[in-house]
């Protein structure tokens, strides 16, 4: 009797074995079961892998960009130049006079004029530079009307010695006719018995004609640099 149950259990055992073997055969691609598989039943799904694009560019450090280079329009009002070795000239070292030019436009007005600047201080000193130039109503520097000034030529250091000159010249709108005569603009004629001549870091000086009073057209006058060379 026990003899027969053995084997009847040992046959059972067998048989499962057997079984299992076989499912184990039968999952696709060879897995065994519940490979893949959670343990409700439903399929696993593997991690996401995360790859690089083979036509992505390496990274590389980020650089500085240069600074664009800044762009100034337009020409300085003067050129530099060397120092002369001498200081520059204040108010007090020169003494300005005025007289008609020689070479001046037609007309009946001033046309032009020469004002020119002597180194009284007893020792050399430098100028450089454009005057400004304004018209002293009734004679007072305090009732000043600037000319709009219109530049010509280059400016360089100009050193005067003790008892030295520098010269500019002040060419105007010229007023034409007779008597008062009459601006070719339409303008009033306008007269100055003295003109406040300013020089670069020297101060202004009012000067008058040694021959007449200042006749010009539109406030307008063209002015050369001031020079060691005499204009005409």
């Amino acid at each position: 009797m026990y003899g027969i149950g053995i084997r009847r259990v040992a046959t059972a055992v067998v048989t499962a074995s057997a079984a299992t073997l076989l499912m184990t055969a039968c999952q696709p691609g060879g897995s065994p079961a519940g490979a893949g598989s959670s343990p409700s039943g439903a399929p696993v799904k593997p991690a996401a892998s995360t790859s690089t694009s083979s036509s992505a560019s390496p990274s590389t450090p980020s650089t500085p960009s240069t600074p664009a280079a800044s762009v100034t329009s337009g020409s300085p009002s003067h050129t530099a130049t060397p120092s002369t070795g001498a200081k520059a000239c204040g108010v007090s070292d020169l003494k300005a006079s005025m007289y008609q030019a020689a070479v001046r436009p037609d007309g009946t007005g001033t046309g032009a004029a020469i004002v020119e600047f002597t180194n009284v201080s007893g020792k050399a000193c430098t100028v450089q530079g454009y005057p400004t130039v304004a018209g002293a109503g009734n004679g007072s520097p305090e009732k000043n009307r600037p000319l709009k000034v219109t530049t010509t030529g280059g400016a360089s250091a100009v050193k005067i010695a003790a008892g030295g000159k520098a010269w500019t010249k002040l060419t105007f709108v010229q007023v034409q006719g007779e008597a008062d005569g009459y601006c070719k603009s339409g303008a009033t004629p306008a007269s100055y018995p003295t003109l406040v001549v300013g020089v670069p870091g020297a101060g202004a000086h009012q000067v008058a004609l040694t021959d007449g009073v200042i006749a010009e057209c539109d406030d307008k006058a063209t002015v050369t640099a001031l020079s060691a060379a005499k204009p005409s």
